[in-house]
Parts: C-alpha cells; structure tokens; sequence
C-alpha cells in the first residue's frame, strides 16, 4: 500500500542545501543582495535558508507577503535580530513586542495623524532651505554626506523644535554614523557579540549611545520642568493612554532615538539615491522642475503643495522601489505557520525582501530601469498591492511613513527647485546593505548648479 501524500502544510520548502549554515553565511556575508535574488530565483517564493543552524524563510510573493505581515500578524514577533538594534535604540517601536509594543503605538500614534504630520511640513521646508545656504555654484559635494546632514537637520528640528544647538546637531550626526557604521555588517553585529566584550567596535558604539543618551536625556528633563512646545517631542511628552498614563523617560529616550536612526538614515537614502537617479536620467530631471517650477515657483513648497505633484510623487516611488531603504523586514514566528503551502515552524525566521521583490519581473518590467510612469493610471494600478512595500505592511507598518513620505517630498521639491546635481564621472553607485541599503565606500560626488 502507498503512503499518503503529505498535507500541503507539512510540505518542507526548498532551498540551498547547506545543514550547517556554514556556507550560506559566507556567501550572506560577502553578498547579501544577491544571496536572496539568487535563492528567490532558483527555489521560488519560498525558500529555506540556513545560517548557522537557524532557519529562514525568504517569502517573496505579495500574497504570501501579505499573509505574513497582515494575516499572520498576531503570531508574528520582531526578528532575532531585533536585539541587536536594542544596543541603541532599547525597546522602542522597531524592537518591542507584545503588550509594550500595542502601549508605544497608541501613545506613539498621537504625534502622527494627519492634522500633526501637514503641521510639521513648513519646518521641513525651512529647516531645508536654511541648510541648502552653504551651497556654492559649481562646488562639489558629497551626495550622501550632505543628505545625510540635511535630513538630520529636519529631523532634529521637527522632533526637538530650537531645542537643540548646531553642534548638538552635528553630535547627533557623528554619533548616529557610528551606530550605523556599527550595524553595517560588523562582525559583533553579525554574531550578536554581548555589549561588554571590549572590541573596539563595542567600545565606539557603546560610546556615541552615551553621548546620544547623555544630549536627549537633558533635553527630557529640560522640557519637563519648562513649558510645553509644539514639536513632535511635546506631543509625545503630552500623549496618554485611555488610563491617562504617560511616557515615562526611559520610553522618550527610545522613542526618539529610534526616530533619529528611522527619521533620519531611511530619507538621507531615499534623497540621496533619488538625487543620483535624476543626475543619470536627464529626462526626468527635466520634467519634475517643469513640475515643480508650474505648481511652486520661486517660494517654499507646502505640505498643501504635495498632493499637486504627482510626478515628484511617481520619482520618489520609483527611487525607492528600485533603493528600497529598508531592503528586508524580518518576523519571528511565535507558533506554527502555512505560508505559500509550506509549513513555517515556531521560532523559524521569516524574510520578507524589499530589494527582491521590488525588482521582480512578474510584477515590474524592466526592473532595472527608472521608470516613474510605471505608477502612473492603469500600470500603477495593476501593481500588486505588496509587490511594494518599503514601509513594511500589517499593524507593525512603519508609523511614520506618511511623515517621512512628505519629508521627502518636500526637500526634494526645494533641492531640484533651486539646484541641478551633476553626477562626476567614473562615479558608479555601488551598495552596502546594513540595516539600511546605504551608498557603498565615500559616497558619490556631484556638481552644484544653480538654477
């Protein structure tokens, strides 16, 4: 007599065989990006990948894409990696779980409805403005420094208000590119080496978190004993639960810190990456200052500007589909899970990759090219709907992915409207995923050019 066919939920997904997960972690740390292309390629939607002795499962389709972020979402954890993160940035939004993470987000929601975000969109414009002074016709800058100081600037002033001096701002900048250096694939991130082995890795990042702690700790207690401000840290200092409970500290600090890291670095990227991708497609360079020349002219743009832009909107969208900032997001799951028809076990590590699915041909053809028409009528619309997804998806979707949507929006608008960026030859753009998908090496250069 024949056995029975296994049920479709007891189906053991495919992928590289590899017990150990020796091999696989050589080939994940010298080439991430083209690790889980390769693997979605060769063993399909999804796949098991094990790397040193733990399993994970890369899932690449939008249906099951979906069912892992919205359907499954109640028994789907923050990744193991997540304690890594903990080293800066405690237990905030990115790495709580559990009845802390439900509290975090409902005081944390306070500070990002509609009415607050169209609110904080003229000092992203000033605060913009006021940075591009510096600037120089014909100067060389480096795309991803200065992006990365501009956004930094915003983020500081919308969070902080005037409460922070420009070297505290420029202390935040250096210490936050430590934390980030840190995350970028270091060997003690890899391996989740404990904080107190004395590495110099470990030394400096433990460093730049107690300068981080030491500038947003002062500044907490001096707005509690001083009046309250309309910035987005007033907010969160005012915002209580249906108990009337309040942030204590500790929450503040975390809460910020990870709007320093998330605010800051994921829009830096998505500026710098679609600043690039304008200096290398004269075209569209073209028509977004057409654009932005008919609908702003010579003054500020506007949070009530934004919804006039439609094709600033397509370019961003565009850029980040091709740089997805965020390139994977990463679930533990908490119980037994059926995914695409293949059993997922408890514990196992659930991938779910921007990068990957952002340039799949089923979904985007010509995916490597910068085409921001694609979003445009009946072809945006046929676009699965988590096909793209660079903010993640289901109740753990990035709370602040409408600010930073108009954060982008609005310094770019006041960028093109007053510069041209050339790139410089022999410039190729060449990645480093980290946490963040970042600029590789120095970053690129380009040339100013007034308008």
């Amino acid at each position: 007599m024949n056995a029975p066919a296994p049920s479709v939920a007891s189906r053991r997904a495919p992928g590289p065989a590899d017990r150990l997960g020796l091999r696989n972690l050589v080939r994940f740390a010298r080439d991430q990006l083209g690790l889980l292309r390769s693997v979605a390629d060769e063993y399909g939607d999804v796949a098991r990948i094990e790397l040193l002795g733990q399993s994970y499962f890369l899932v690449s389709h939008p249906d099951d894409i979906e069912a892992v972020l919205v359907k499954h979402a109640r028994v789907m954890l923050r990744d193991s990696h997540s304690v890594v993160l903990e080293r800066a940035l405690g237990k905030g939004l990115l790495t709580s779980n559990g009845e802390l993470w439900k509290h975090q987000r409902k005081l944390m929601a306070q500070a990002f409805v509609p009415r607050r975000i169209q609110s904080y969109g003229a000092a992203m414009a000033r605060v913009t403005d006021a940075g591009l002074r510096p600037w120089r016709d014909r100067a060389v800058i480096n795309l991803h420094q200065e992006m990365s100081r501009l956004t930094m600037e915003v983020v500081a002033d919308v969070l902080f208000g005037s409460g922070l001096a420009p070297a505290d701002v420029e202390q935040v900048r250096e210490s936050m590119e430590t934390v980030n250096e840190f995350f970028a694939n270091s060997p003690e991130a890899i391996t989740m080496l404990p904080a107190w082995v004395p590495t110099p890795r470990n030394r400096r990042v433990t460093a730049a978190v107690a300068r981080l702690d030491e500038l947003i700790y002062r500044i907490i207690a001096q707005r509690r004993a001083g009046e309250s401000r309309d910035d987005l840290l007033g907010t969160l200092l005012a915002a209580q639960d249906d108990d009337g409970e309040r942030m204590n500290d500790r929450q503040l600090r975390d809460e910020a810190m990870t709007l320093f890291l998330a605010g800051h670095e994921t829009t830096a990227l998505t500026l710098a990456h679609t600043l690039y991708l304008l200096s290398t497609h004269p075209e569209v360079e073209r028509r977004l200052h057409a654009e932005l020349a008919a609908v702003v002219g010579d003054r500020l743009p506007t949070a009530d500007d934004v919804r006039a832009l439609p094709y600033a909107e397509r370019v961003i969208k565009e850029s980040m589909r091709l740089y997805p900032p965020a390139w994977t997001t990463g679930r533990e799951a908490a119980e037994d899970v059926e995914v695409g028809g293949y059993r997922i076990p408890k514990g196992a590590q659930i991938l779910t990759s921007q990068w990957v699915v952002h340039h799949d041909p089923r979904w985007f053809p010509n995916p490597e090219g910068f085409d921001p028409d694609r979003w445009e009528g009946e072809r945006g619309k046929a676009i699965p709907r988590f096909a793209f997804f660079p903010f993640g998806g289901g109740p753990r979707v990035c709370i602040g992915n409408h600010f930073a949507t108009l954060e982008a929006t609005l310094m770019l608008a006041t960028i093109v409207g007053r510069w041209r960026l050339d790139l410089l030859p022999g410039q190729r753009l060449t990645l480093k995923p980290s946490v963040t998908l970042r600029q590789a090496g120095d970053g690129l250069l380009v040339r100013l050019s007034a308008r």
